[in-house]
């Protein structure tokens, strides 16, 4: 089944220190003050944080689902149709991109 921003933001708003804000002018969630979770400029996907070498694997392992475009190349990002991923793979790409940035140190305000 179809995900939807509204079963990101309920599986986002779980997580601890989770705050819903936006970046560039389009929702987000943020984690110690860095954006764990952005809508992305692909429609109907998301952006989520990740190391290379994690985004290497879930594409190699999910194209279908996840994919990353030249604009989102070298931040840490990888984007996931959320018209191809079913709920329990998105919870944990979340959770996983939330205990990424998580570990991150804060930003300065």
């Amino acid at each position: 089944m179809p995900q939807s921003w509204a079963d990101v933001r309920r599986i986002a708003a779980a997580l601890p220190d989770a705050e819903e804000a936006t970046s560039y002018r389009q929702p987000c969630f943020k984690v110690n003050g860095r954006p764990f979770i952005n809508v992305s400029r692909e429609p109907g996907a998301i952006s989520t944080r990740a190391s290379d070498e994690e985004i290497d694997l879930l594409i190699a392992a999910r194209p279908d689902v996840y994919f990353v475009t030249p604009h989102y190349r070298g931040w840490e990002a990888v984007l996931v149709r959320l018209d191809a991923v079913d709920e329990q793979e998105l919870a944990g790409r979340i959770e996983d991109s939330w205990e990424y940035v998580s570990r991150k140190k804060p930003r300065r305000r």
